[in-house]
């Protein structure tokens, strides 16, 4: 199931399988009937997931995920107690940026063994968690009071407070009269009180691909903007980074995983690495 709909169809995921383009559809077909349900729409063009089929490969990669984690444990239970495998982990651009690096430094100088794999993912949708219920990866840091709710079935933890500031060029006498400089992934549930209440905030006049183009912007005089605080890890010295006062907004920053691999070995050395990480960010409250 899974290799088909990664694929795109039965005769591309029998080439990636090794086996025979028959072998891959009768497969399929018996899942098809202990399930109940269709899961390919066929075609000319290949075979894609039905919205039954969506949900059964997601279950598909989350259980190969748990014979690997399986294999994994019971060879550490076996020798030395060592962790080990892959770590796929989906966060979004500047937590991938500025958190992730420090940690998995770290995790790898306590396990050699654990490989990290991270996956950037936009902050829109169902951002990085949907990787986790889709089975594409085993954790997520993501925002965890954003207006889309989680995909159900997961576990979610609390790790940090992101607050957010203003951020403008050095020198200006009065930067929130500067056009503003936004990006899609901005502007979620947590912000969007506080942002209708502030009559100072004109709308967008410039909208920039991710966090890192609109801080490239602000910097070059082109306007303001309003981040939160992993955006602003480095900002380069022609940019003044302000505080919005003690009601600024702030965004609960967590992570994601599911119920099984929430006790893996390798799930449980990142966690804690994550919770060992100290945050501190140079925003004050004066406005």
């Amino acid at each position: 199931m899974v290799a088909v709909a990664e694929a795109g169809g039965f005769s591309a995921a029998a080439v990636r399988l090794g086996l025979t383009q028959s072998a891959v559809s009768h497969s399929v077909r018996g899942s098809e009937r202990k399930v109940g349900a269709v899961l390919f729409e066929r075609g000319r063009a290949g075979a894609r997931p039905t919205p039954a089929g969506e949900t059964a490969v997601a279950y598909a990669r989350r259980i190969l995920r748990l014979l690997d984690v399986m294999a994994g444990e019971a060879r550490g239970a076996a020798g030395s107690g060592a962790v080990e495998g892959p770590l796929r982990i989906a966060a979004f651009r500047s937590a991938a940026l500025h958190l992730l690096p420090p940690v998995l430094e770290r995790l790898r100088e306590r396990h050699p063994g654990i490989v990290p794999r991270v996956r950037i993912v936009r902050e829109t949708g169902r951002g990085a968690a949907g990787e986790v219920a889709d089975g594409r990866a085993d954790m997520a840091v993501t925002t965890l009071d954003g207006s889309t709710p989680l995909p159900p079935g997961l576990v979610a933890n609390r790790l940090f407070e992101e607050p957010y500031a203003l951020v403008h060029t050095a020198g200006h006498t009065a930067p929130r009269s500067l056009p503003l400089v936004d990006w899609a992934e901005n502007c979620g549930s947590y912000t969007r009180d506080w942002w209708a209440a502030q009559d100072w905030i004109p709308e967008a006049t410039v909208e920039a691909e991710d966090d890192g183009a609109v801080l490239a912007l602000v910097a070059g005089g082109h306007g303001m903007a309003i981040m939160p605080a992993l955006s602003l890890t480095g900002a380069p010295e022609s940019v003044v980074v302000s505080g919005l006062g003690p009601d600024r907004p702030s965004r609960t920053i967590g992570f994601v995983t599911t119920p099984e691999l929430a006790t893996s070995a390798v799930v449980r050395s990142a966690v804690r690495e994550l919770r060992a990480h100290q945050h501190g960010f140079p925003v004050t409250d004066e406005g």
